[in-house]
């Protein structure tokens, strides 16, 4: 089944998508990513050490700006009046790394998965970008949603880790 695109107008321009006839509805999407690390890294964020400061504090108000700024950063997406961002920061030891995830919700007529995305990178990228004095081998893995409610569509949760 082949599904057409939205920001393509009938001769294959990019277009923002007219949402004016949607109705409002409280939408939410969470979405989640890890930063992989060495064990020696991941200590200087449980021990207060890191030389640029506080990580995870850092890595969570970089989230929560982003996604009140996705709108600026992706092109065709829509200003939203969003009504809750919140960045989960999880240091993980198997593997060593922190778990980041983000839940955004808004009332309106299109959903918040690209501001959900937006949040879960950046936080990543803060992270990198704290500690990478320390540690140039770190990875940023498994950025995707794994819930989105709300809309024609309804609800939709991700599988495990790698399906779909």
């Amino acid at each position: 089944m082949t599904r057409r695109l939205t920001h393509l107008d009938d001769k294959g321009e990019a277009r923002m998508v007219d949402v004016s006839d949607k109705a409002a509805t409280q939408r939410t999407a969470r979405a989640e990513g890890f930063v992989a690390m060495a064990p020696e890294t991941l200590a200087l964020i449980e021990k207060g050490e890191a030389k640029k400061g506080d990580v995870l504090a850092t890595a969570r108000i970089a989230g929560i700006m982003a996604a009140k700024r996705t709108h600026e950063l992706i092109p065709l997406c829509h200003p939203l009046p969003i009504s809750k961002v919140a960045v989960e920061l999880a240091p993980s030891s198997a593997p060593a790394g922190v778990r980041v995830a983000a839940e955004v919700r808004v009332t309106g007529p299109t959903g918040v998965e690209m501001e959900a995305l937006t949040a879960v990178s950046v936080a990543c990228l803060t992270i990198y970008d704290m500690l990478k004095a320390a540690d140039k081998a770190m990875r940023i893995e498994g950025i995707r949603v794994v819930l989105k409610t709300g809309g024609r569509s309804g609800t939709w949760r991700s599988g495990p880790a790698g399906e779909p």
